[in-house]
């Protein structure tokens, strides 16, 4: 998702840029697209790696399990009040077949 977000920004910032200024074009008449400079900098250095925020299971336990129980308790405590105003009673079939 993360990603996703990302390649649009960077294509939106492309064809804001591509705006202010003429597309070079080829022999073959196709169009050169400017691209991001994420590896290197203005003066042709390659840059340092990102740091990396290591995502591992115990901070990911961390935020699923309170949403997971949160929204348990929503549901649970919604469907008791369903069933008291009588908006949604499951109906009890003695079918023994």
């Amino acid at each position: 998702m993360a990603s996703v977000l990302l390649g649009r920004l960077v294509r939106l910032s492309v064809v804001r840029s591509s705006r202010s200024s003429t597309p070079r074009s080829l022999v073959s008449g196709r169009t050169i697209t400017p691209s991001r400079t994420a590896v290197c900098s203005s003066t042709g250095a390659i840059l340092p790696k990102p740091k990396k925020t290591p995502f591992g299971l115990i901070r990911i336990a961390v935020v699923v399990v309170p949403f997971l129980y949160v929204g348990t308790r929503i549901s649970k405590n919604f469907a008791a009040l369903l069933e008291e105003h009588d908006i949604f009673v499951p109906e009890d079939d003695d079918d023994d077949d």
